[in-house]
């Protein structure tokens, strides 16, 4: 079957029901008719831009982030359930997040539009934060976990 099918009944899952982990979700699909191998699951993970969020249960399951955020990420949103820490030295900080969660973390650092910030750089589960002034480290690591409630 067509990665665009396979991408539907994927984000038709996790709006449904709580998919806490690759496995189980390999297993809904397969129960659906789309037998994926695990490479082709993480590949369809990345490119649909999932994230693992906290549930009300406060668990971890995957989530789209326009489920998780509006369009324009909200920082003071994403932050409480993405953030796993951060750390610096000089002008750089490096911002630790649950899988996946790098990269919504980062859009909505962006967006903020902190003028301290000159530019952020997201991986999977690491934002490299370039800091326009060093003695501004402690002033932005402060808001940071400020907003992730830690």
């Amino acid at each position: 079957m067509s990665k665009v099918p396979r991408h539907r009944a994927i984000l038709q899952l996790i709006r449904e029901e709580e998919i806490p982990s690759q496995e189980v979700l390999g297993e809904r699909l397969r129960e659906h008719g789309f037998d994926v191998a695990q490479a082709t699951l993480s590949r369809d993970i990345r490119e649909l831009g999932l994230v693992k969020s906290r549930t009300p249960e406060d668990s971890l399951a995957y989530a789209s982030p326009s489920a998780v955020t509006e369009p324009a990420p909200a920082l003071a949103r994403l932050l409480p359930a993405l953030f796993a820490g951060v750390d610096g030295t000089g002008n750089l900080l490096v911002v630790k997040t649950l899988a996946g969660g790098a990269q919504p973390v980062a859009a909505a650092l962006d967006a903020e539009g902190w003028p301290e910030v000159l530019g952020t750089v997201a991986g999977d589960d690491t934002i490299l934060l370039i800091l326009r002034d060093a003695r501004r480290k402690d002033e932005v690591t402060r808001r940071i976990r400020e907003l992730a409630g830690v």
